[in-house]
This record gives structure tokens, sequence and C-alpha cells, in this order.
């Protein structure tokens, strides 16, 4: 949300004329939401394709999907613990950093917030019934308890999304002298942009977790371990990554087409656009240089058909915003079409994959194609993340939409620094922890042991002692 307004530059000279805490409060925010948010992508896709795996070990009997069930929800569960802990330092910075938001606008935002406590709960009581109910309850009962599970981490992802989405769309709540009055939670939470960036960060997510998790198995087959198991893994979360990838550039055109109608500044440094063309070329690449744009290739015509919708329509230029209210471009430029472009390569490759398989021939075994599948998932991670710099940054200078400026947002503190020092080495040490964790559990389940204990659950039910009734 706010804290995706980075590089080193900018941050100092926006923050020069700022208080004291902006940033700081820009560096710490930035840090905590960049890490949290893949984590989130987890919570929202990973019940999903752990659902689909079950379930074809339960109506196929198959030994294998059964086996990759159990082990995704270990994996699961490592991250969930971890996104728990980073989870509830945003929830304290959103104070700590911007009392100038929450301060004021701490009721209009109160209800989303509220929910995605409530959704953590669930997916976290649900998630531990699921571990624990392995050879506990029936198998079909068993299943369903990833339902809620699934249901709610998509329900925080929901509530956390409609906040960004208010900043952008700020709504259910009147001005009066300075005053918040007239609060509506209900249409600041369902405000007019809520639905699409939803489905942006939704697919999104399905796109990033599909393309991670495949890539695993594709650097196994790598290393020669071409089995049932290491397939199965990849095609399973390779399946949702190829129909997210396909569908997310449809609906970042139609996000792209709202953003030309409510924020015009935002567009125009997606486009780097300096003054209003008609018809606007597709600018690829370039940078802004004292005032020219230098080194980019304009194909005619073509941006005002990705963001008007049309061949003939004008993209404002950024000289008719005021200065004060102008983004920074080059950030917003370079972020956004790096989003665009890895978010294209990967949607051509997964349809050549599909065209090929179609046509009898498969490039699973084929070794450059294992290596793109690697690389792909840091690749999504990239896409992500500078989507959300180029939204973030495009917003600039205001946390809400010509309400509120992130200059008066931001903590008069001078100390923030010592918190972002805390956060740094809170979120190094959880990063190490994770890759220590799940590095062992692989090498333990490569090893022959087929289902690793799972800390304060009670012990492996003994298959020679009689069922109780309804097990």
């Amino acid at each position: 949300m706010i804290g995706y307004e980075v590089a080193t530059h900018y941050l100092a000279s926006a923050s020069s004329d700022g208080p004291p805490g902006l940033l700081p409060a820009r560096e710490q925010m930035a840090l905590s939401l960049g890490w949290h948010i893949i984590l989130a992508c987890f919570g929202v896709a990973f019940p999903t394709m752990i659902y689909v795996v079950h379930r074809r070990g339960l109506v196929r009997d198959d030994p294998v999907a059964l086996g990759l069930a159990r082990r995704w929800a270990k994996v699961s569960a490592v991250l969930f613990a971890i996104g728990a802990v980073s989870g509830t330092v945003l929830s304290f910075e959103m104070g700590l950093l911007w009392p100038g938001l929450m301060g004021r606008y701490g009721d209009v935002l109160g209800l989303p917030f509220a929910f995605e406590g409530l959704s953590f709960f669930v997916e976290a009581i649900f998630l531990g019934i699921y571990l624990y109910g392995w050879d506990r309850m029936p198998p079909r009962r068993h299943l369903a308890t990833l339902l809620p599970m699934g249901t709610a981490g998509v329900v925080g992802t929901f509530c956390v999304v409609s906040v960004n989405a208010w900043m952008n769309n700020p709504t259910g709540f009147r001005l009066v002298g300075g005053k918040v009055t007239d609060v509506n939670p209900w249409r600041a939470m369902f405000n007019d942009g809520v639905w699409l960036q939803f489905a942006h960060m939704w697919v999104g997510a399905f796109m990033l977790v599909g393309f991670v998790v495949s890539g695993v198995y594709a650097a196994g087959m790598l290393k020669g371990r071409v089995d049932a198991h290491h397939k199965l893994g990849f095609m399973v979360p390779f399946v949702f990554a190829t129909v997210a990838a396909v569908a997310q550039p449809l609906i970042g055109h139609v996000l792209g087409l709202r953003v030309g109608d409510t924020q015009p500044s935002k567009l125009a440094a997606f486009e780097l656009a300096t003054t209003t063309e008609n018809p606007a070329p597709l600018r690829l690449g370039g940078l802004l240089i004292n005032g020219h744009v230098r080194w980019a290739l304009d194909i005619p015509r073509i941006g005002s058909l990705i963001a008007r919708n049309s061949f003939h329509k004008a993209v404002q230029g950024m000289d008719t915003i005021p200065v004060r209210d102008r983004p920074p471009m080059n950030i917003t430029h370079l972020a956004f079409q790096s989003m665009v472009g890895i978010g294209t390569l990967l949607a051509v490759a997964v349809v050549v994959f599909w065209v090929a398989r179609w046509r009898g021939r498969d490039l699973l075994p084929n070794k450059w194609f294992l290596r793109f599948a690697v690389v792909a998932g840091p690749m999504a991670i990239v896409a992500l993340e500078c989507g959300w710099v180029a939204t973030e940054v495009g917003r600039q200078p205001w946390t809400v939409w010509h309400v509120l400026r992130t200059t008066d947002a931001a903590s008069t503190s001078s100390g923030l620094w010592w918190s972002y020092a805390g956060a740094f080495v809170v979120y190094i040490g959880m990063t190490i922890g994770a890759f220590v964790v799940l590095r062992s559990m692989a090498r333990r389940w490569r090893a022959g042991e087929m289902d690793l204990p799972t800390p304060y659950g009670p012990g492996a039910a003994r298959v020679d002692e009689p069922a109780e009734p309804g097990r």
C-alpha cells in the first residue's frame, strides 16, 4: 500500500520538505509490505492447489496426489506462521508510521481491518484442523476443511486490498471543517475501485504461487528426479499459473482504462507522457531526463489503444498536472513496464507450452523449458512487486487520492530509523529461518521420510488400533 514508494533518490528528495519520519516510514512500509505480499499470495492460492491434489488423491485413490497434499500442507503451515509474524508487524506499523492516516480515517477503515483479523483466525483454525486431521477424520470431511481455510485467505486479502482501493477511490465519508463525518464503512470498503483491484491481485496471487511451486519441481526434474511425484507437483500449479497468466493482461487492461479516467497523472507516468498526445504512442523503455524523454521506442497509436481503448483518444500529459501533484515518472514508468513485460513473457510461454502439447510435442522433458520454468517463479515475484510499485508511486504525492498528502500522513518522530532497523533485522531473520526450515523439510522428504511430524500435534494414529466410532 503506502510503502511501495521506493527508490532512494526520489525518497530522499521528496522527504526533504516533509516531517522527519517520512523517509523511514516509507522505507519500513516498503520493506514490510514487499515482504509480506508474497506470503499473502500463498494464503490466497495455495489452499486451492492443495484441495485439487487432495481431491484427486481421494477420487482416484492416488497415493502420489495424497502425498503432495500432505507435503504442501506442511509447507503452508510454515509460511502461515511466518506470515502471522509479518502481518502482526504491519498492523502496528499502520498506526506507528502513518498517524495522520489512521488518526483521522481510522473510523472509515476499521471495518475491513476487523474482518481481516477475523479471517486470519478462521484460516489459522482450519489450517490446524486440516494438518492434524490426517488419518483422524473421515476423508471427505477432512478434505472439506480446506474450503473455509481457502475462503478465509481470500476474504482477508480482499479486506486489505479494499483499504488500498479506498486510498485510490476515497468514499464513505464527508470532510466538514477538516473533520471526518457521516462515516459509511460499508461504502468505504466496497468502493468503486475495489472489485477490479482485487481481481488483479487475486489472479496475480495464483500466477505467483503457480510459477513458484511448479519451478521447485522443475528444478527437481533438472536434477534427474523425473517421477510421478515431480510431474504432478509441476503440472497442477502450472495449470493454475497458465490460467492466471493469460487472464491477468485482460484484467490489467480494464483496470488501466479506469486509471485513465480517475487518476490521469498516474496514467501519464505509466506512459511517460510529458505532454498530451492524440493519438498516443506506446513508449517502450525510456527515461525522463531534464524534461526530455530519452532512449524510448515509440510505437504509434498503440498507447491510445492500451490506455484509452481507442486508436484516436488522447492520453493526458503530465504538463496538465500541477507540479506539486505530479508523481515521480521514471520509477512509475519503469515499474509499470517491467510488470507488463514480464507478464507478457510468461503468458506467451505458457501458451507455447500448451500449443506444443496439443500438437503432440511435450516440452516437459526439455531442459531449456525446465530452466525457464525455474526462473518463472522469481520473475512472477518481480512482476507482482513492480505492479505495486507502479500503482503506489504513481499515486504520489497522495496517500488518499486528493484528500490526504503523504507528507501529512507520516509520523513526525525522528526516531523511526530505529524502528526500521529493528524491522529489517526481523525480516532477515524470518527469511533465513524460512529457508532453513523448508530446505530441511525437502531433504528429509528426499531421504524417504514420508510424513514429517507436525509441531504440537498429536502422535500419528497407529494402524493396528481399532478405529473409534465415527472415525
